[in-house]
């Protein structure tokens, strides 16, 4: 199989029409978060600006904010991991972490702004940034307009399910978010710093898959917001981890139930839209803010003026 092959994680009996439904006949109209928010609106919306200035101020707290979030959750392997966000003001560049930075002390101040051509055009251009990163992410913001963030880390979970190459099963609930959105990038190729490993990624991502098992290497989401990206991936970290210990238990002879394609479906269109993953990311975020609230940078600068 090519380097820009993807192994698809379903490929029979996805509903087609507009309104999912399971075979218990549970249909949803539409998507979005109002489909989990009872009595009340969704208190997590994404926020809308007029200004790009203040609007990629807002991007690099919370990009900083999911690193602070991935800390917590120990994803960080010495200088690997790196997230990227496309800038609001110049969209031909983006924002990724400098090398060397624990995850759990990154502020939005400390990102640095790239062109894809890798030269260092804004933010922190004193520090490095991870070759490798770049040549991945550069890639997917190039290849996928709808890319505004990517996150990849080399998350224990995620790497230990990687090693199967295989997608991950719609064994509960929360995996079914996963459902027609994952594939498998089967050629590991060693460490990314060739762009053109970058570009078979994008190229095996295709144009809808949001959640990418890089064969023997980990994992990688990709979302309209970098809060839909951060949480795809501690639902994909958590949801490896699920599935090493039902593999586990099943060697000794429980058999596993897998859920049904129009179950499995149903579930991913009520919840796995970019309005929801965003609410979703938001109750880890307030718990960073309340126990640190040093990474947004901008917020609290504001705060002393004022």
């Amino acid at each position: 199989m090519s380097s820009a092959t993807a192994v698809q994680s379903e490929t029979t009996n996805v509903p087609a029409q507009v309104k999912p439904s399971s075979t218990k006949g549970y249909t949803v109209s539409s998507q979005g978060a109002h489909n989990i928010s009872m009595g009340n609106p969704n208190p997590h919306a994404v926020p809308q600006f007029d200004d790009p200035y203040k609007k990629r101020e807002w991007v690099l707290e919370h990009m900083a904010g999911v690193f602070r979030v991935f800390g917590r959750y120990g994803y960080n392997e010495g200088s690997a991991g790196h997230i990227s966000v496309r800038d609001p003001v110049d969209p031909n560049t983006f924002w990724i972490n400098p090398l060397g930075i624990h995850f759990s002390l990154l502020k939005a101040s400390d990102m640095v702004r790239v062109d894809e051509d890798g030269n260092l055009v804004g933010g922190n251009t004193s520090a490095p940034i991870n070759a490798a990163g770049f040549a991945i992410h550069s890639a997917l913001h190039k290849a996928r307009p709808d890319v505004n963030a990517a996150c990849h880390t080399h998350s224990k979970f995620g790497k230990a399910w990687s090693c199967f190459g295989e997608p991950l099963e719609m064994l509960n609930q929360d995996a079914c978010t996963l459902y027609g959105v994952q594939c498998v990038y089967e050629d590991f190729g060693g460490v990314a710093m060739d762009r053109r490993e970058g570009q078979d990624i994008a190229k095996a991502a295709g144009e809808k898959n949001k959640c990418i098992i890089l064969q023997n290497h980990g994992l990688l989401t990709v979302g309209q917001t970098v809060d839909e990206a951060g949480y795809l991936f501690t639902l994909m970290e958590r949801t490896a981890e699920c599935q090493l210990l039902a593999d586990a238990a099943s060697a000794c002879g429980r058999k596993k139930k897998v859920i049904g394609d129009s179950e499995a479906a149903y579930t991913q269109y009520m919840a796995g839209d970019p309005e929801t993953l965003y609410m979703e990311f938001q109750n880890d975020l307030e718990l960073e803010k309340k126990y640190d609230d040093s990474f947004m940078t901008f917020t609290n600068a504001q705060k002393q003026k004022s």
